[in-house]
């Protein structure tokens, strides 16, 4: 299977990554990276973030080892601006504003968010009813921790669709997907979006964030 290829540039190239794929080895023969480097016919790709395995959306790897940097570093400077798009059923404590808080290991792989905030993870969000018993939420995550925005929308009320680890509803798939990315790269700006592939998305694409 081919990768969807959302924007190619000639330092790094922007994917549709799909959901249940993981960007590590894992138990795989052939890791995530080899993969798309023989799809692009290059000798290797340099992975600059992250999206868990449950996650699908856009994804941006590096053809270059300097390029490769330049974007660890834009992300690790929080620079390159994210939006996710998720499914709930459960209607939050409110439905727009800030959540923050530090994060701390809980069980079976997940984690959960504390009231302290000394180096807290950061979500803005807005949330919009679509359907009965069904909400979008607009998800702009400020920070980039390990499973922040699935941690961020439990602690809302409403877990994600599908995100059984942190008690959403069982489905198809975990309806949380990087919908769009805006960033700066050598002086040219960049504004990039892909739609989701897999799923059942009761709602109109393009979405205008």
């Amino acid at each position: 299977m081919n990768f969807e290829i959302v924007f190619q540039h000639p330092d790094f190239v922007v994917i549709n990554k799909p959901c249940g794929l993981s960007v590590h080895k894992d138990t795989q023969d052939e890791g995530f990276t080899t993969r798309l480097a023989k799809q692009l016919s290059v000798p290797q790709v340099w992975l600059v973030h992250r999206l868990d395995k449950v996650t699908s959306g856009l994804l941006i790897l590096a053809l270059n080892a300097k390029s490769a940097g330049t974007l660890s570093q834009l992300f690790a400077q929080h620079r390159i601006e994210k939006t996710y798009i998720a499914l709930a059923c459960a209607k939050p404590k409110k439905k727009q504003g800030w959540i923050k808080g530090d994060m701390q290991k809980a069980r079976r792989g997940a984690w959960k968010l504390c009231q302290s905030l000394e180096n807290p993870a950061v979500t803005q969000f807005s949330s919009y009813g679509i359907m009965p018993n069904l909400r979008l939420f607009i998800l702009r995550p400020k920070t980039g921790k390990t499973h922040q925005l699935r941690v961020a929308m439990k602690s809302l009320g409403s877990p994600i669709l599908g995100d059984t680890l942190y008690a959403g509803l069982a489905s198809d798939r975990t309806y949380l997907h990087a919908y769009a990315l805006r960033f700066c790269y050598q002086g040219e700006e960049f504004y990039l979006k892909a739609t989701p592939t897999m799923g059942n998305w009761p709602i109109t694409f393009p979405l205008d964030l």
